[in-house]
């Protein structure tokens, strides 16, 4: 495995590959991101992993400064499942101001986007960067982002970019806690509370399968109930799949038949994210 920091010397590394499996990280790796190599190993000849904390993504008063950085821990797990690591610094991947970004669509100021302005764009522009750069015939996101891959989706569609995006299903703890590299920053008690947000998710999914359509309800339901338990919500919304769209009930059943609850929420001063996908049939 090779760990390459600059464009110049990654793009003559890849340079005769033809079947590149990209997955493009922030590191602190755990076994969401391994799941999502070994996919990648499925995909591709040539297996490549990016880890790269992008500014432009974080907001000022986010965690940028203090989000992990373990590049020598990270490396050491992707021995045997990746074939190249580029991990850039911030001056090889933004040698002058950043200029030029990637508007993303109307959804990116909604969900996440309406308590973390500017976040997509940031994110988008740096992905648009890193397609660029390694030039790949398939990049792999993980599901538990699941605004920021169809927004990726949309911008591979609309710019026709030559490659193929694959979503990773969600990795979870034996309790069903999303893997993120984030609940590391959950005290012990935090993270015995933070199963709650998964089970929510699943209560609000057997109600919709046994016939609850006012969304609405459901929705301010799950609000109140996380409040109670102490946490800071910034959504859960019943969308669209396709386009992230507010699920729209019609006469004899629903405008969509495949459904996903998004739910963003503080526990302390962790920011937790996770969703649950419905799919109704007649």
């Amino acid at each position: 495995m090779q760990v390459i920091s600059t464009v110049s010397e990654l793009r003559i590394r890849l340079g005769n590959e033809r079947a590149i499996a990209f997955v493009p990280t922030m590191g602190n790796l755990h076994e969401g991101h391994l799941n999502l190599m070994r996919l990648a190993r499925e995909l591709g000849d040539c297996v490549a992993a990016s880890i790269f904390v992008n500014p432009l993504q974080f907001g000022p008063s986010e965690d940028f400064d203090k989000y992990p950085r373990t590049l020598e821990a990270d490396c050491a797990k992707l021995q045997g499942l990746a074939d190249v690591v580029f991990a850039p610094s911030i001056n090889e991947m933004y040698p002058a101001q950043q200029t030029v970004f990637v508007e993303p669509p109307p959804v990116a100021n909604e969900l996440c986007g309406a308590t973390r302005p500017g976040h997509f764009r940031g994110m988008a522009t740096v992905v648009l960067k890193l397609l660029n750069i390694v030039q790949p015939q398939v990049a792999l996101f993980g599901k538990k982002d699941y605004q920021q891959l169809h927004i990726i989706r949309q911008m591979v569609a609309q710019l026709d970019l030559p490659v193929r995006i694959v979503g990773g299903e969600t990795l979870r703890a034996t309790d069903g806690l999303a893997l993120s590299s984030r609940n590391q920053y959950l005290s012990d008690a935090e993270r015995g509370e933070a199963i709650f947000l998964y089970q929510m998710l699943q209560g609000l999914r057997q109600n919709i399968l046994q016939g609850e359509r006012d969304f609405e309800r459901l929705q301010q339901q799950a609000v109140e109930a996380l409040i109670a338990r102490g946490w800071l919500v910034d959504y859960v919304a019943v969308r669209n799949q396709s386009d992230l769209q507010r699920a729209s009930p019609v006469q004899g059943g629903l405008a969509q038949r495949e459904l996903v609850i998004m739910a963003a929420a503080r526990l302390g001063n962790t920011r937790l994210l996770d969703n649950i996908e419905v799919c109704l049939i007649d």
